[in-house]
């Protein structure tokens, strides 16, 4: 076995980081920032540390663009740097300075809030740079110096004329990169990956209006506006997370959300706040909003942040995929990330933070049911989704959701499991011992099936979300003598079949001429005409689709189910009730057209009920149904 040292030709390290140090160009902003802030995070803690005896003053990150020299610098007033930080900090990539920092002060350091740890950051702006300056002094005194490179391994330095102590990054622009020189474009990257770090960053002036100064009034008598160019602080500091619970209102927690989100006008409908230090750090806010039935409409709502720098929106490596439908904002420093800080490493204290953020969610909700039931239920619409998708999706949360899931009835009546179970057990168990749960996913288009049960004395929920055909397949698994059924899946005396069968007033060769009547005036091939024995009060036709067929093609639409079912053409069944008067009145018809016409205005009464009747056949209907008026 040989042994030895790869050897890194550093001339070839420059066109790398220009290129693939990160997939978006614009991040070199705000590893710049992250820096800076990171320079004064350091002089706050020396301060607090008494190794640092002056007052530290106003600490802010400035960002400003000079277009005539086609410049973009970010300044600090934080530690700065002597000769010898700058030959380590700036002369060897991937060392960096705040690891060492701290693992210099280790636990002293630990609240500090310092961001960087990859030593890659700086680089970064060699990917819009075609030089790159930074002048900066050092806290502990010295001569300030200047290092210059133009992204390549050489590199100068020397003595600089600045008093203050800090440090200037100023980024010569190359001319692929002259968009950075637009204020809207940097002030949307600001906004974008800075709104909450955790020092003051001023990006330039803005104008506002205040009351005049001199007490001016308007025709109305109100004081006038007037404008006024102050600083533009584009970030806030001290963000509600950062918080504890006890300091904050319920306003400030809504104020937070129209923060987070400016666009958005509806309020949510409560909040949970994450505050843990061990074993893991992690604070955050997450809202539920009012869902309904939109799921990709509310995804990437939660912010990741690290040290309250904005990382991604797309936190399903973090948290599981259910709870990406709610919204708000999880900081950890201890979610581990990448040198780009896009991907999630693979890491136990991911899985340790999803695991806990799950039980807070189910907590509050478990909470919220047994606290004030009434109040659950009148959010129970606009939270049931969430719920179904994580009962669906996690077993962990499904145990815990269990006896806090509600099911309503067409009434309005909510139930837990339990409860519901105990209503119907009597009345809606079928000869095989299972308990039938009827359900409608349309009260309005399947209201004759439901009026249709309820004349049997059986009860009906309504179950709307997507995730319907899913979810009653979960609870018939997790559920022992469950089945659930929608309303019109069959005749309603199939649905719970008893133990006695009902009559029929047809004989079979009356079927075998009646069926052909029907077959007909339909489409074959879209239906199954068959006979049923049910009451003479039900509809003398009913149109049904199987359950597993229609429950089948739903899961596939949504995302699972069996593959190629969605594209499998819709069958229906035409059900004939062979105890109706009308059904036996087209039997006795003698004129051919007039027996046909029966049977067609029967089969599109039940078309109508179903919303299937459309166009043509919808027109034919009223012109036959006003003519058998006449």
């Amino acid at each position: 076995m040989s042994t030895g040292k790869i050897n890194v030709q550093t001339e070839n390290i420059f066109p790398i980081i220009k290129k693939f140090l990160y997939s978006d160009h614009e991040i070199f902003l705000r590893e710049l920032v992250s820096n800076a802030v990171d320079a004064t995070s350091k002089l706050k803690t020396l301060h607090k540390l008494g190794e640092y005896k002056e007052d530290p003053g106003n600490l802010r990150v400035n960002v400003s663009i000079d277009k005539d020299k086609g410049t973009l610098t970010i300044s600090d007033n934080g530690v700065g740097m002597t000769e010898d930080e700058v030959q380590r900090y700036l002369n060897d990539i991937a060392f960096s300075g705040a690891e060492e920092f701290l693992k210099k002060y280790d636990d002293k350091a630990k609240d500090s809030g310092i961001i960087g740890h990859f030593g890659l950051g700086f680089y970064s702006a060699f990917m819009v740079a075609k030089e790159v300056d930074v002048i900066t002094k050092s806290y502990t005194g010295g001569d300030a110096v200047k290092w210059s490179c133009k992204g390549d391994p050489e590199y100068t330095l020397e003595k600089a004329d600045r008093s203050e102590r800090g440090t200037d990054v100023v980024l010569h622009l190359d001319d692929e990169s002259q968009e950075f020189l637009e204020d809207n474009r940097i002030s949307g990257i600001l906004e974008k990956y800075c709104k909450f770090l955790p020092v003051e960053i001023k990006f330039g002036t803005k104008t506002i209006k205040v009351d005049d100064p001199d007490g001016k009034k308007d025709d109305d008598g109100n004081i006038k506006k007037v404008d006024k160019e102050v600083e533009n602080i584009i970030n806030n500091p001290t963000p509600a997370w950062t918080k504890q619970p006890a300091d904050l209102t319920d306003e400030d927690y809504h104020n937070f959300y129209r923060e987070l989100y400016p666009m958005s006008f509806e309020e949510p409908l409560f909040h949970i706040h994450l505050n843990v230090d061990y074993p893991f750090n992690l604070t955050g806010i997450l809202y539920f909003p009012k869902l309904k039935n939109n799921i990709q409409i509310q995804r990437n709502k939660i912010q990741l942040y690290s040290n309250q720098v904005f990382i991604t929106d797309s936190v399903e490596n973090i948290v599981p995929e259910f709870l990406t439908l709610l919204h708000g904002v999880i900081d950890s420093p201890d979610i581990p990330l990448n040198v780009s800080r896009s991907y999630l490493q693979e890491d136990g204290n991911v899985k340790k933070i999803s695991n806990h953020i799950t039980k807070k969610v189910a907590d509050k909700l478990s909470s919220m049911f047994k606290r004030d039931r009434d109040d659950y239920q009148s959010k129970w619409d606009d939270i049931k989704v969430f719920i179904e998708y994580g009962m669906l999706t996690d077993d962990k949360f499904f145990d815990k959701m269990q006896k806090a899931l509600l099911l309503k009835n067409t009434e309005g009546e909510f139930f837990t499991i339990d409860e519901y179970r105990e209503k119907i057990e009597e009345k809606q168990k079928d000869k095989n011992d299972a308990i039938v749960h009827l359900y409608a996913t349309d009260a309005d288009e399947q209201d004759a099936f439901i009026e249709s049960a309820k004349n049997r004395g059986y009860d009906v929920l309504v179950m709307d979300s997507p995730l319907t055909s899913h979810f009653v397949q979960q609870l018939e698994s997790k559920l022992d003598n469950v089945k659930f059924v929608r309303v019109d899946a069959d005749a309603i005396d199939k649905l719970i079949e008893k133990e006695e069968q009902q009559e029929a007033n047809l004989t079979d060769d009356q079927k075998k001429t009646l069926q052909e009547v029907y077959e007909g005036v339909v489409e074959k091939d879209k239906f199954t005409v068959q006979f049923e024995n049910m009451n003479e009060k039900d509809n003398p036709v009913v149109i049904t689709q199987p359950e597993f067929m229609r429950r089948m093609k739903e899961q596939q639409q949504v995302g699972g189910g069996m593959m190629g079912m969605s594209n499998m053409p819709d069958m229906f069944n035409l059900m004939i009730n062979a105890n109706h008067p009308l059904v036996s009145k087209i039997l006795t018809e003698q004129d051919q057209d007039k027996q046909k016409s029966l049977a067609k205005q029967s089969v599109d009464l039940a078309m109508l009920s179903q919303n299937m009747l459309k166009g043509k056949d919808l027109t034919a209907f009223i012109k036959r149904s006003v003519n058998m008026i006449d």
